[in-house]
């Protein structure tokens, strides 16, 4: 019995709103959905679709806080599958460069085409403190291996017989780092390691990232997506300055928060003012609510954004 052998689809994929919306210079809007703790993700879907049309690209984290959950790969097939753009972090602790370069090649394949590039929190934050860390790279080596993936060589510069990735490549940044040399020398290295986008961590001091914007983002051409996070309460706000390093929510917004009748409300419209702060500063957000993810198409409708094209 013989069997028809169909040749392979090789014309290059369709361009991701994502990358279209960099190209045209848009206000990016990003949120950021963990993976399911176990195997069904339908709560995980059940957020994103409320996403549907308000963001440009969801973000799924890739063992965040070094916390078990699923593939971010898997999960962000399960989200294209749904007709919802996927950014999929990956992160160096857990993969050596083998591990890496197969989970991107396997991304380019599945058509997933964002990637954020992540060194990845210390083993011991998580839930599996006696794990081994692998670490073979950090984030500024897997945004180069990234680049020769596009340029069709492998690790070890060799090339890759059955094709090169086309994979759009960010990294993280944080703009209220202590080390102000430090934060330009990290920032230059990942734009000259191939970073077509940055995305911040959680912002609190916007007098900070308007300083970033002006003396080390400033002419470099790549959009920066400030961090916004929903905040439930003032004890959520303290936990927060407690155990986020470099991280430090002013008194004022916690006050905001322990006097008012609603917290969870009031933590909205605070979050509605920080992007239209954001606004003002930079090309996007990144908005991180935790287990509220329902409450973002609220939070920017609040900041006067308006849904997706």
């Amino acid at each position: 019995m013989s069997h028809r052998v169909f040749p392979p689809d090789l014309s290059p994929p369709a361009t991701s709103r994502f990358r279209q919306a960099i190209q045209n210079q848009e206000f990016l809007i990003t949120a950021e959905v963990m993976p399911p703790k176990g195997g069904n993700p339908a709560h995980m879907l059940e957020m994103a679709a409320l996403l549907q049309g308000r963001v440009h690209a969801i973000n799924i984290t890739d063992g965040s806080r070094a916390v078990l959950r699923m593939s971010s790969l898997a999960a962000s097939v399960l989200l294209k599958q749904q007709g919802l753009e996927p950014i999929c972090q990956m992160a160096c602790r857990d993969r050596n460069a083998i591990g890496l370069q197969a989970d991107l090649m396997g991304a380019q394949a599945l058509g997933i085409q964002n990637i954020l590039a992540l060194t990845g929190d210390p083993i011991k934050a998580g839930d599996h403190p006696t794990a081994r860390s692998v670490f073979e790279l950090e984030s500024v080596r897997l945004l180069r291996l990234v680049a020769k993936l596009n340029n069709g060589l492998d690790f070890n510069d060799k090339p890759l017989p059955d094709g090169a990735t086309s994979l759009l490549v960010g990294g993280a940044i944080d703009p209220q780092c202590k080390s102000w040399s430090g934060l330009q020398r990290r920032f230059e290295r990942k734009l000259e390691a191939g970073a077509q986008f940055f995305q911040s961590q959680l912002i609190s001091d916007f007098e900070r990232l308007e300083k970033f914007m002006d003396q080390i983002a400033a002419g470099s051409g790549k959009p920066i997506l400030a961090g916004i996070f929903l905040l439930k309460s003032a004890k959520n706000a303290q936990f927060i300055n407690r155990n986020v390093p470099g991280v430090e929510i002013p008194q004022a917004i916690i006050d905001r928060l322990e006097a008012a009748a609603n917290p969870l409300d009031e933590g909205v419209q605070i979050a509605a003012e920080q992007v239209q702060m954001a606004r003002q500063l930079c090309q996007g957000v990144h908005l991180m609510a935790v287990k509220r993810e329902d409450l973002i198409p609220q939070i920017l409708d609040r900041a006067g954004v308006a849904a997706v094209a």
